[in-house]
């Protein structure tokens, strides 16, 4: 009985592994951090994102603008700047264009004022003096005539017999260019086709009657 209590005393003696650390022992594991719980989340959230932002590119056309290289861009910017160059170019020969079409009708123009400046306005003078010679040897028929030609207007008209050689129809002959008016207009009052220009007549302008 002694000896068991030895016993029983001997085995209720501490050791060394009867002294365990202070605080949890085992496979236990403590509570993660609320940063390590949200990380999926956030990774997660990125993904929505990027992947988000690649559908708006790729259906936006902007995705191929990121892609597009240095070489290309850049003609690209040079092409626009190149452009309005060309337009103000165009523009200033369409300007320069018009301007030469306006000048050459100013002086195309300015050509036919000077020309119809230097050309005489051919007048007809009834105070001209016209002779009317008889050739068709009907008597009074240069006086008719004469008288016609002052009811026309004519105030200097003389009727008189020819004296040398006559041609073989009425005619009306005027001396120099500035008589070409009248005399055409005395051919139309008197009915005559014919109208020539002679020189070495006695008078400005003179009509010879045949018939």
């Amino acid at each position: 009985m002694t000896q068991n209590k030895r016993d029983l005393g001997d085995f209720s003696q501490e050791d060394i592994f009867d002294n365990p650390p202070e605080g949890p022992i085992g496979v236990h594991r403590g509570s993660p951090s609320l940063l390590r719980q949200a990380i999926p989340f956030i990774v997660l959230l990125i993904v929505s994102v990027l992947a988000g932002l690649l559908v708006w590119g790729f259906y936006s056309g902007e995705l191929s603008k990121v892609f597009v290289r240095p070489e290309a861009s850049s003609q690209t910017v040079a092409r626009k700047r190149e452009e309005p160059k060309s337009e103000k170019k165009d523009s200033a020969k369409k300007e320069k264009g018009g301007n030469e079409k306006g000048t050459d009708k100013n002086d195309a123009s300015a050509d036919s004022n000077q020309t119809q400046q230097q050309t005489p306005v051919a007048t007809v003078n009834k105070q001209t003096d016209v002779q009317v010679v008889n050739a068709s040897g009907i008597n009074g028929y240069a006086a008719e005539k004469k008288t016609q030609l002052n009811q026309a207007g004519y105030t200097n008209v003389s009727a008189d017999n020819p004296s040398g050689q006559v041609p073989d129809e009425s005619v009306v002959w005027y001396g120099g260019e500035a008589d070409k008016a009248t005399a055409q207009d005395i051919a139309t009052s008197l009915g005559i086709g014919k109208v020539e220009q002679q020189t070495g007549i006695a008078h400005p302008i003179v009509v010879v009657l045949k018939n």
